[in-house]
């Protein structure tokens, strides 16, 4: 029997590759998002955007490094992320730092105003990603960190890794 499903009937492959959930792909990614904020909330939003700004996110050429999102009245904008010019596209290519507005439930807009009115919480966004051919924004709720927290998480991932590595050497010799 073959591992790969082409031993199966044609109709019996086709439910099974309908039933697996499609993926997602990152597009672009905040890596310093978690070294410099605590993570408390993340959301799932969508963006808008132009066609020149989707063809040059899909090619890489989206930071997010320096974004943050502002609730202004009953909506969430995407402030200071840049999104490059698409080749292709000369005179339809919009600004590369222009606000963009992210597409949110009502209810987790009412949350999100309240929850970003208390001191010392921010919006980041994390990543871009696609999901069913869509263009999401993944934006957290999120707190600064301190140079003690910062330098604290530092100490414990270099105290797991030597602790692994110890653990594995253990291993084996001994194994």
């Amino acid at each position: 029997m073959a591992a790969d499903g082409y031993d199966q009937p044609l109709a019996a492959r086709d439910m099974a590759a309908q039933t697996k959930e499609p993926t997602s792909k990152n597009l672009a990614v905040n890596r310093q998002a978690s070294h410099y904020y605590h993570l408390l909330e993340k959301y799932e939003c969508g963006i808008e955007l132009t066609g020149t700004e989707v063809k040059a996110i899909r090619e890489g050429k989206a930071s997010l490094k320096d974004g943050y999102a502002m609730v202004r009245g009953a909506e969430v904008w995407l402030m200071d992320c840049h999104i490059g010019a698409y080749l292709a596209g000369s005179y339809m290519n919009k600004d590369a730092l222009r606000e963009r507005r992210l597409l949110l439930h009502r209810e987790e807009i009412s949350k999100l105003i309240g929850r970003t009115r208390e001191r010392g919480l921010t919006l980041i966004p994390l990543r871009f990603y696609s999901s069913k051919n869509l263009i999401k924004c993944e934006i957290a709720l999120a707190k600064g960190k301190t140079v003690f927290d910062r330098r604290e998480t530092l100490r414990r991932r270099t105290i797991e890794r030597e602790t692994a590595q110890d653990v594995r050497e253990h291993r084996r010799r001994h194994g």
